[in-house]
C-alpha cells in the first residue's frame, strides 16, 4: 500500500532531492510529492495529492505523456534513448513550463505506482551556458593578469598547482608540489610575513582569508620575483582541510615602488641638508656679533687684570658688557627657534591605536615594508591630548631607524612589536616600538638625543632629537629604554585627553 512511501525515512530522502518528483499510482492521480515539486507548480502538498496527472500537463502534450508512460510501462524494449524526454507543464497560474520527464515504477504489496521526475530543461541549459561562459571568463582574465592557482590540500600534504604557478615557483611539469617545497620557495626575510598571514587564516574563529606579499626564489633559474597571494581557507568541523587561492607576479611594481622610494630618500637627505644649512647659518649670523663682543670684552678684561695698573671698576664693567651679550645672544636664539617652528600647538582628542596603524601604512608606502610587525593595542584606550602630525611624524621616524638599523644589520627575520599600555598613576598613555635590530651601542646611548649626532653615513642627526621636541611640545617624554637586551625599544608618553 501507499503507507510504504509515506514514512518519514522516505519523504525525507525525496525533499533531499533538487529535482521535483511526484509519485503517482495505478489511475495516474498523485498520491506523494516532494517540495521541489511544490515549488515548480506553485502548489502546496495537500493541493497536489489528489489531482490527476494529466491535471498538470498541457492539453497538447497529454497523449505524448500516455505514450511516455506506455513505453517506459508497457513496451521496454522500445526505449531507445537513455536521456529523459520532453513535456509541457502547467504551474498553478497556468504558465507553460518546459520540462525533461523520467518515469520509474515502483512496486509495492502487489500495486503499481510510478515515480516521474521533472526538471525544467530551459533552466538547466542556461545554467549549463552560464557556467561555461563564467569558466571562459575566469580564464580569460587569468590569462590576461597572468594569475597562477594553488589548492592546498593540507590531509595529504599535497598542493595542485597550475602551469603559472609552476612557473613562479620553478616546478617541474610532473613534478608533485608540497607545502614543504612550498614554503622554502619564500624568502627567508619575508617567512614571518608569510607565516603571520597563514595563521590569522587557518584560525577557525577567523574569516580563513589569506592575504600576504613576499619575494620567491626560484628553484629553477635562482630568480627573486615578488608575489602577492590571496586565498580562503576551508574549514570542516573547525578544522582546515584546504586553502583555494591565486597568485600574481608583482616584481615590476615593487622595483618601480623601490626606484621611486630612493628618489624621494635623496631628495628627502637634500631637503634636510638644505634646511640644516640654512638653519646653522641662521643661527650662527643672530650668534656672531654677541660672541665677538664676549671675546673682545673678555681679552680686555684679561689685559687690564695683568696690568700693573689694574683697576677693579674697569674689570667689573667689562665682566658686565660679557653677561649682557650673553643675555642678548640667548634672546636672539630663542627668537630664532620660535619664529622656525611658527604658530601655537594645535592639539586634537586623538586615539592612539588609529595614528600607529596610520604610521605603519606611511612606512610602507614610503619603502620600509620589509619587516614583520606585531601590535599590541589597547582595545578601550581613552583618547590623548596631541597634535596628530607630531605624533604620527614621531612613530614614522622611529619605524624608519628600526628599519634602516636591521638592514644594515642584515637581520634574516625583522620584526618591529608596537605595543600601547596605560600608566594609571600618571595618567598617561606610554607606546614602546621594539625592534630585532643589533641594539645600540652603550657607548653613544647617552648621545642618541643630541642634535646633529648620527651613526648613518647619509644622516644628518635630528631624526631623534626632533622626535624627542615633539613629543616634549605635546606634554610627554621620549627615552631610550636601557634594559633591553636585545634589540633597541624607544618609549613616549602622551598625556589622556581627561
Amino acid at each position: 500500500m501507499i503507507d510504504s512511501f509515506t514514512g518519514l525515512s522516505f519523504q525525507t530522502l525525496l525533499n533531499a532531492v533538487s529535482d521535483a518528483i511526484l509519485l503517482i499510482d495505478d489511475s495516474d492521480r498523485i498520491v506523494l510529492t516532494n517540495v521541489a515539486a511544490q515549488q515548480l507548480f506553485g502548489y502546496v502538498d495537500h493541493e497536489l495529492c489528489g489531482l490527476a496527472i494529466e491535471e498538470l500537463i498541457s492539453p497538447h502534450y497529454r497523449d505524448l505523456y500516455q505514450y511516455y508512460r506506455e513505453v517506459y510501462l508497457g513496451k521496454p524494449w522500445e526505449r531507445d534513448i537513455g536521456n529523459d524526454r520532453t513535456l509541457v507543464v502547467l504551474t498553478h497560474d497556468k504558465q507553460e513550463l518546459k520540462v525533461n520527464i523520467g518515469l520509474n515504477p515502483l512496486t509495492a504489496h502487489d500495486q503499481l505506482y510510478i515515480l516521474i521526475t521533472l526538471n525544467i530543461s530551459d533552466r538547466r541549459r542556461q545554467a549549463e551556458v552560464a557556467l561555461k561562459v563564467s569558466e571562459e571568463r575566469l580564464w580569460l582574465a587569468k590569462q590576461a593578469a597572468a594569475l597562477g592557482v594553488l589548492d592546498i590540500d593540507f590531509e595529504n600534504n599535497v598542493i595542485h598547482i597550475d602551469k603559472r604557478m609552476r612557473e613562479l615557483w620553478g616546478c617541474a611539469t610532473g613534478e608533485i608540489m608540497t607545502y614543504d617545497k612550498f614554503i622554502r620557495a619564500i624568502h627567508p626575510k619575508d617567512y614571518a610575513t608569510h607565516q603571520a598571514a597563514f595563521e590569522k587564516a587557518m584560525d577557525p574563529a577567523g574569516d580563513g582569508h589569506y592575504l600576504a606579499e613576499f619575494r620567491v626564489i626560484n628553484a629553477a633559474d635562482g630568480f627573486e620575483r615578488w608575489i602577492t597571494i590571496t586565498g580562503q581557507v576551508h574549514f570542516e568541523i573547525r578544522r582546515a582541510n584546504r586553502l583555494v587561492g591565486m597568485a600574481r607576479d608583482i616584481t615590476k611594481r615593487k622595483t618601480l615602488e623601490k626606484e621611486l622610494q630612493m628618489q624621494r630618500a635623496e631628495s628627502e637627505v637634500l631637503f634636510k641638508q638644505q634646511v640644516a644649512i640654512h638653519t646653522a647659518s641662521a643661527i650662527a649670523h643672530e650668534l656672531n656679533q654677541p660672541l665677538t663682543a664676549i671675546s673682545a670684552y673678555s681679552e680686555v678684561t684679561l689685559r687690564a687684570m695683568e696690568s700693573e695698573a689694574f683697576n677693579i671698576d674697569e674689570v667689573r664693567q667689562m665682566l658686565e658688557n660679557c653677561v649682557k651679550q650673553s643675555q642678548h645672544a640667548g634672546c636672539r636664539l630663542h627668537e630664532l627657534v620660535a619664529f622656525l617652528q611658527k604658530g601655537e600647538l594645535v592639539t586634537e582628542k586623538l586615539s592612539l591605536n588609529e595614528v600607529v596603524t596610520d604610521a605603519l601604512k606611511i612606512a610602507h608606502s614610503e619603502g620600509y615594508n620589509d619587516f614583520h610587525h606585531v601590535l599590541h593595542l589597547e582595545s578601550n584606550l581613552p583618547a590623548v591630548l596631541a597634535n596628530r602630525l607630531h605624533i604620527q611624524k614621531t612613530l614614522v621616524n622611529l619605524l624608519i631607524n628600526a628599519v634602516e638599523s636591521m638592514r644594515a644589520a642584515n637581520i634574516s627575520s625583522p620584526a618591529i612589536t608596537i605595543a600601547i599600555s596605560i600608566l594609571n598613576e600618571k595618567n598617561l598613555a606610554m607606546v614602546s616600538v621594539l625592534n630585532t635590530g643589533p641594539g645600540i651601542d652603550q657607548e653613544i646611548v647617552r648621545y642618541i638625543f643630541d642634535p646633529f649626532f648620527t651613526t648613518k653615513p647619509t644622516g644628518i642627526g635630528m631624526g631623534l632629537s626632533i622626535s624627542r621636541a615633539l613629543i616634549e611640545a605635546n606634554g610627554g617624554q621620549l627615552w631610550l629604554d636601557p634594559d633591553t637586551k636585545e634589540g633597541a625599544k624607544f618609549n613616549f608618553t602622551l598625556p589622556f585627553a581627561s
